[in-house]
């Protein structure tokens, strides 16, 4: 089997589907998105064998983009459990998932994701493979790459690798205070460690990347050393690992395979820019994926709020891809509303990143928001809100909480919020003073 990746197929000069698709999406000409892929700074995972998927781009010039994580765990969820946290992601706003279940059903699981979705999908295939055998260091690099293939066949668009953690890195992350939290990290340096041999997925990456360029696989080079808490960012680990990425993204695009990067991860404020601009540097200008970052330890049940905080200001400094993270991070598997909470927080920070980037169009529906505001027109601002259902919940509820006992008629309370009252709303006012009423509209 051959087939040309979307980077050859730029690298040559023509614009594929895919390519007039992404245009069409972002509003942008079709040659830009062209000579995009050729400099290797923007990739669309769009593995050849995913029927029914709507391909999206990522990276320069384009609008960030969100990814929402789902899948079971040894412990927890089902397939229809699995199904529905999909459904959700892509219902409200998800442009691409990553499964990353690891129980017993996983395959049946991935299976079915990629038959219903749409967007694209991601896995990390190092998963699979430890769930097949007993114990993790019994892991060879043939069954490695025979889980890639595996899942290349099955359609996966893009796959994190771990191929840049290294046997001389892993002291520098043991002094660190949380040490290694990246799963496939943790098991690649044990792994490293009980065999004395280096990374399989470095040592075999010529092998991973003729896959690869077979299915149109794009890859994610895992930070498997990314920072855990803010005490352990910007350590020599996690920059020595960066180093080694840089290297394997230049060996990715020498073989014709789209490749974008993770990172970090528990970042303080500060350094966020540091580390966005620090990626751009070693890698070439591959697009960054990252996953927050999370700039506060402190808030578990809230980590939703303190990663889009960092997420807003990465993608504002470059970060093409926000990897979303739940309210239920560090505590458990979430269900269907964290998911839900977790793409909304990560849609407001991306929409933010864009209007502050002053991407073309992207503050139109803020504007159109406000202008339904100021004529009060509740149904146009619900049309307009990211999450329609949720604005009209909070409505309803605010106004069942006045109506005991009001003599008002449902519509006349629409020229007001319950937070001001019809006296004390100061748009009423402010008309009232310049004189520039706007025409109040009712369902």
């Amino acid at each position: 089997m051959k087939c040309r990746t979307q980077y050859a197929l730029a690298r040559a000069g023509r614009i594929s589907p895919a390519m007039a698709t992404v245009a069409e999406r972002e509003q942008l000409p079709a040659a830009m998105i062209r000579d995009g892929l050729a400099a290797g700074r923007i990739v669309i995972p769009a593995n050849v064998r995913h029927a029914g998927l709507r391909p999206a781009g990522v990276g320069a010039g384009l609008s960030t983009k969100i990814n929402a994580n789902i899948g079971n765990s040894a412990l927890s969820s089902c397939l229809a459990v699995e199904l529905k946290k999909l459904e959700a992601a892509v219902g409200y706003g998800a442009d691409m998932v990553m499964d990353l279940s690891t129980g017993p059903q996983a395959d049946r699981i991935r299976r079915a994701i990629l038959k219903h979705s749409t967007v694209p999908v991601g896995t990390v295939p190092i998963y699979e493979a430890v769930s097949r055998i007993e114990d993790a260091v019994d892991l060879t690099p043939e069954l490695l790459l025979e889980v890639i293939e595996h899942q290349a066949r099955q359609g996966v668009d893009f796959m994190t690798l771990h191929a840049g953690i290294l046997r001389r890195q892993v002291p520098a992350a043991a002094r660190r205070l949380l040490g290694i939290v990246s799963r496939g990290g943790a098991l690649l340096a044990l792994w490293m460690r009980k065999h004395r041999r280096e990374n399989p997925l470095f040592t075999h990456f010529d092998a991973v990347l003729d896959i690869c360029a077979r299915y149109d696989v794009t890859i994610s080079l895992g930070d498997g050393l990314r920072p855990g808490c803010l005490a352990d960012a910007s350590d020599a680990a996690q920059f020595g690992e960066l180093e080694t990425l840089g290297e394997l993204v230049r060996r990715s695009r020498a073989a014709g395979v789209q490749v974008m990067v993770e990172g970090p991860g528990h970042v303080p404020l500060d350094q966020v820019r540091m580390n966005v601009e620090l990626q751009q540097q070693i890698c070439d200008g591959a697009p960054f994926y990252v996953l927050g970052p999370v700039v506060a330890d402190c808030a578990p049940g809230y980590d939703h709020i303190t990663a889009a905080i960092g997420a807003a200001l990465a993608a504002f400094h470059g970060a093409a891809l926000l990897c979303y993270v739940t309210p239920k991070e560090h505590l458990g598997l979430p269900n269907v509303q964290d998911v839900r909470a977790g793409v909304m927080a990560f849609r407001i920070a991306a929409h933010a990143a864009d209007v502050a980037r002053r991407l073309p169009g992207a503050r139109a529906r803020d504007d159109a928001i406000s202008k339904a505001r100021a004529a009060f027109d509740w149904e146009r601002q619900f049309e307009l809100a990211l999450d329609p259902a949720k604005a009209r919940e909070l409505r309803a509820e605010a106004l069942h909480e006045i109506s005991d006992g009001s003599k008002r008629a449902p519509h006349d309370h629409d020229d007001f919020c319950t937070m001001c009252g019809p006296k004390f709303c100061a748009m009423r006012i402010s008309q009232a003073a310049t004189g520039k009423a706007v025409a109040k509209k009712h369902p």
